[in-house]
């Protein structure tokens, strides 16, 4: 993949920078949420789906020195830009990035551990910018087809780690469940101590066990960052 010179400034992280001026889907809260919440217990050969500009493929790379980590997306453009941001980062040996559908990679590879922004919006106007419209709408990759496909390429051993907005995130459980998932953990996204929550980070597994719950404020009373969000994201936020 010819990795061309970005159009924009990017996103920059205390040991990586992202460009996204090609794809132009820019780094989100849920993004670095998910990135450094993700937790595996055998970080040896990770899978990033949907990699996008690769954020969470270089976030896993800078958390896990030991793991290698394959990154996929079905848009063009979006790898072009993931394959530039690797290729500049200090771990460009132990990321691939792959233009590749995730229903079409064989399941006799196996992988410790699956990550995954998903997308979201099952219906409504998609946007005009068709990178942005399959990155954000499921009419490109269904819940169903990502949870069968994770089903095939994840190890017994394994997690699966997602966001998603609430009501969709409970309905990606409840089908996961039903699909013979078991979910390991959770963490409910509060904007503030007094905003319901609006976002869900989870980890689903084969393997049955009792599933941890916590809560996660992203801002704190006096308007800043929580200290528990600070404790969170300090690896990768410049300013924290």
């Amino acid at each position: 993949m010819t990795c061309s010179t970005p159009k924009t400034k990017g996103f920059q992280c205390k040991q990586f920078t992202i460009h996204d001026g090609n794809s132009g889907m820019p780094v989100s809260t849920d993004g670095i949420l998910l990135g450094a919440w993700a937790n595996f217990s055998m970080p040896k050969h990770l899978l990033d789906i949907g990699c996008g500009t690769g954020l969470l493929s270089l976030m896993l790379a800078q958390r896990f020195p030991n793991a290698t980590i394959q990154a996929i997306d079905i848009d063009p453009v979006a790898i072009e830009d993931a394959s530039y941001n690797v290729a500049h980062s200090s771990w460009h040996n132990r990321i691939h990035v792959t233009h590749s559908d995730i229903t079409h990679v064989p399941s006799t590879t196996q992988f410790s551990g699956i990550i995954c922004n998903p997308p979201y919006f099952n219906s409504g106007e998609q946007s005009a910018n068709k990178q942005r419209a399959t990155a954000r709408h499921t009419g490109s990759l269904t819940h169903e087809q990502l949870l069968d496909a994770c089903w095939q390429l994840l190890c017994e051993q394994g997690e699966a780690c997602f966001v998603l907005p609430k009501v969709e995130g409970e309905q990606f459980i409840q089908r996961a469940l039903e699909k013979g998932w078991n979910l390991h953990r959770i963490c409910r996204i509060q904007a503030t101590s007094t905003k319901a929550c609006n976002r869900l980070l989870f980890a689903i597994g084969k393997q049955s066990r009792e599933p941890s719950e916590s809560v996660l404020v992203i801002h704190s009373e006096g308007g800043g960052y929580s200290s528990d969000f600070i404790a969170l994201t300090r690896e990768f936020y410049l300013k924290m």
